[in-house]
């Protein structure tokens, strides 16, 4: 399994015709546009997981670069989530370093 980042996305372009997109290429296990939290508009990229490596390189050779209702496509790889650090944590030594 490949997980693709798609960049580039159309507005008009949800989750559904995302799926359709990237099955052209072979077995699609999930495809999901993220949208903004509040207004649920999409924010112009999403995540395409794809059930085989052979399938996942020929979409991105196919649709990265190429154009999808006027905007370009950037296709390729998804890099695994940072950590990010947690702000609400009570951890004073993260609040406080260097002020002791």
């Amino acid at each position: 399994m490949t997980k693709l980042f798609v960049g580039g996305l159309p507005y008009t372009i949800d989750s559904q015709k995302l799926n359709e997109i990237f099955a052209a290429f072979g077995q699609v296990i999930s495809a999901n546009v993220i949208t903004d939290k509040y207004t649920s508009q999409s924010k112009g990229f999403g995540f395409v997981e794809m059930a085989d490596d052979t399938s996942a390189k020929e979409a991105i050779q196919k649709l990265d670069g190429s154009d999808l209702e006027g905007r370009r496509l950037n296709v390729s790889v998804a890099r695994p989530r940072e950590e990010k650090p947690n702000y609400r944590d009570n951890n004073r030594d993260y609040y406080h370093r260097g002020r002791r």
